[in-house]
């Protein structure tokens, strides 16, 4: 799958380069940007191309905005925060079409970085609406797509474009190519997959193509509960997808034909109410009775989990083990966590398949001790699933 990068550009320096970024940024009630690592993501690339003689068109989209333009959804505060981390000036101009914008552009000297105004203000961005995808490439010379946490949607902004002028990945977008193709296409083995989080139904795809690919999958989470209902026992209040038990079972059953391992959790910590400060037990072996639930991983089930992802030599995570939100429900998460970062330590290849598994490692303060955190949930999901994603798909091969 391997894909033309900006490194393969044939010459930068004076080209109106259209730059797809990932700027959708969590902010506050005034607007300040509470964490900015997708901007900081996408560094490299704008300075790569800027530092080349580039003439940078950067545009993103940020939130689900429904009725056109809106304050709340607008790019402003992420250019004020982008001329911060870049140490100088990024123009910004509050359209992504239209004669301003086209104005503005032609104003460009190479290094100069533009950042357009939020392309969802358009409802044909979403459409992919080929008029709109033509006004976008109409401002540029080069197309380079560095926004992989979009790439499995075919916008006018991720695919569209692509109609009209040349993809090339930028390196964000390589290096997620680079360690999710490695899981699916060559794992160093041991290799190792954890899932969690609270539903079976949006991960069955990937548990599916996971299953013939490693040696040993690892199920906590909320998604557990299903799996030990599928087996007969007893859950108490957990979280069930009763819908999803005959699924759970199959699952159960290919494993065991396939002669992988699949292991579930031996122990929970169970809360007699979904509360940061509920009362709570430790559970063992039987099942968890009455009006208890299950909110976390117990510690024998870390130590076994841990026996097992020290061994490995490639390690797929996504999804924590628990309520890790709760400070009494976190253990199994910053444990499982910590193991990951010992075994990346000592060789092993990890990748953490965005969600609130990104969360959870950078809570525990562990982010920077793992190969490859993923900036796309959705889009690094489908792709360990085996799907085609557009935004990719639309880029030229090597």
């Amino acid at each position: 799958m391997a894909k033309k990068t900006i490194e393969d550009i044939p010459s930068i320096k004076g080209q109106r380069i259209l730059v797809r970024v990932d700027f959708n940024v969590p902010q506050d009630e005034k607007l300040n940007i509470t964490d900015d690592t997708r901007i900081v993501a996408a560094i490299p690339t704008i300075k790569y191309l800027a530092d080349k003689g580039g003439r940078v068109i950067l545009v993103s989209h940020l939130g689900r905005p429904k009725d056109g333009p809106a304050d709340k959804f607008s790019l402003a505060p992420v250019q004020k925060k982008l001329s911060e981390l870049m140490g100088k000036p990024i123009q910004f101009v509050k359209d992504c079409i239209g004669p301003e914008v086209e104005k503005t552009v032609a104003s460009l000297k190479d290094g100069d970085i533009l950042l357009l105004e939020n392309v969802r203000f358009y409802k044909e961005e979403e459409k992919n609406d080929p008029e709109f995808a033509k006004k976008l490439a109409s401002l540029a010379d080069i197309y380079v797509n560095d926004a992989f946490g979009t790439a499995h949607r075919a916008h006018a902004s991720t695919e569209g474009v692509t109609k009209y002028l040349k993809g090339y990945a930028g390196f964000l977008m390589e290096k997620e190519i680079k360690f999710l193709g490695q899981i699916l296409d060559n794992p160093v083995h041991p290799f190792v997959a954890i899932l969690g989080g609270a539903k079976i139904s949006g991960k069955i795809d990937v548990i599916n193509n996971l299953l013939d690919k490693v040696d040993t999958l690892i199920i906590g989470g909320g998604m557990s509960y299903t799996f030990f209902r599928a087996r007969g026992m007893q859950i108490g209040k957990s979280l069930v997808e009763e819908d999803k038990i005959d699924m759970a079972k199959e699952v159960l059953k290919k494993a065991i034909n396939l002669n992988k391992t699949l292991m579930l959790p031996i122990d929970h910590i169970v809360a007699d109410k979904f509360d940061a400060n509920a009362n709570t037990k430790l559970v063992t072996r039987g099942g968890i009775a009455g009006e208890w639930q299950g909110m976390d991983i117990g510690p024998q089930t870390i130590i076994k989990f841990g026996h097992v992802i020290e061994k490995a030599k490639t390690i797929f995570w996504n999804g924590p083990m628990g309520v890790f939100e709760f400070d009494k429900f976190s253990a199994g998460t910053f444990g499982i966590a910590k193991m990951v970062a010992e075994a990346t330590a000592h060789g092993a290849v990890s990748v953490i398949g965005g969600g609130d598994s990104v969360s959870a490692i950078e809570k525990a303060g562990l982010a920077d001790k793992i190969s490859h955190i993923s900036t796309g949930g959705g889009a690094s999901l489908e792709f360990i699933e085996g799907k085609v994603l557009p935004g990719i798909a639309a880029l030229q091969d090597k």
